[in-house]
């Protein structure tokens, strides 16, 4: 059978969902910070249950206990999850949620997702979808390098870079935030969605160590299966693929004593050690995701 896009099997809900929508259009330091919107999830929860199939489970749910009860106790937590699809967000909450267990069901409610600014900006139908989960709002090296390089003249140039700022800066006090009432910060390393292919996008994005030197304690996430899979740049087109999705958690690791062993073990004439940090943690989810494979 035909796969179908977003756009074409989930046409009759858009106007639906655009009528609902109340995130910002256009990001500024003032509004970074996105709480959930309770009436575009419903629709969202109706994309993930239509697309998951029997067998989609938690793995490790020991492991995402440990780190709850971690979070509950007052240690910030920081989920680093693969990244494939838009639904991989919505598929792991509604799973966590569908898990028959308290505890995962409550760490559902406290997840905070970092997300560009792409999101809220591509399209009303595409900013209706990702409000429905709570969100801190990022403006992305790749976004700001991307957009200063194409600026018309230095002072645009500079006008984007100081934007950018204001922005990141808003972004960090914002988790600061979210880490005092108890929520859980959610990245997604690579900072884009994996392309089969093309190999520089499962690559982890350097400044994720800083998350690391922020946080208690880091739960690893891998993902093996996925609702979408990408066509291009309009997420609209991604096609709408029904699987078996499983979503997996590493033991709770202690942060910075984790950060600072490995970033021992390297040279001393080591040119880049944040991003052989990052490689590192890329190494263990995908370590984790082929373990899985084997088993799904």
């Amino acid at each position: 059978m035909e796969k179908l896009s977003l756009k074409e099997k989930y046409a009759s809900l858009f106007k639906d969902l655009a009528s609902l929508s109340k995130a910002a259009a256009k990001i500024d330091d003032t509004n970074v910070y996105q709480k959930a919107n309770p009436a575009t999830r419903k629709y969202m929860d109706i994309l993930v249950e239509d697309n998951t199939l029997p067998g989609s489970r938690i793995e490790g749910t020991e492991n995402f206990e440990k780190f709850y009860d971690l979070v509950k106790s007052g240690k910030s937590g920081l989920i680093l999850m693969e990244h494939f699809s838009n639904t991989d967000l919505p598929s792991f909450c509604w799973l966590l949620e569908h898990s028959g267990n308290e505890k995962l069901a409550d760490l559902s409610k406290r997840i905070v997702a970092v997300a560009g600014m792409k999101l809220n900006e591509a399209s009303p139908v595409v900013r209706a979808f990702a409000e429905s989960f709570s969100r801190v709002v990022i403006y992305p090296t790749r976004s700001r390098e991307k957009n200063s390089a194409s600026a018309q003249s230095e002072e645009e140039a500079k006008a984007e870079e100081l934007k950018a700022r204001k922005i990141n800066l808003a972004s960090m006090r914002a988790m600061t935030d979210c880490k005092k009432r108890g929520e859980v910060i959610l990245v997604f390393p690579s900072g884009t969605r994996y392309r089969p292919g093309h190999p520089e996008t499962k690559r982890g994005l350097r400044e994720i160590d800083s998350y690391l030197r922020l946080f208690d304690y880091v739960l690893l996430v891998s993902i093996n299966g996925s609702l979408l899979e990408i066509q291009d740049e309009n997420m609209l087109n991604d096609l709408v693929s029904p699987a078996v999705t499983v979503f997996a958690g590493h033991e709770p690791i202690e942060c910075k004593p984790f950060r600072n062993e490995y970033l021992a073990s390297l040279p001393e004439d080591e040119e880049d050690p944040k991003q052989k940090m990052i490689d590192h943690v890329m190494e263990l989810l995908e370590k984790q995701h082929d373990e899985i494979e084997k088993i799904k």
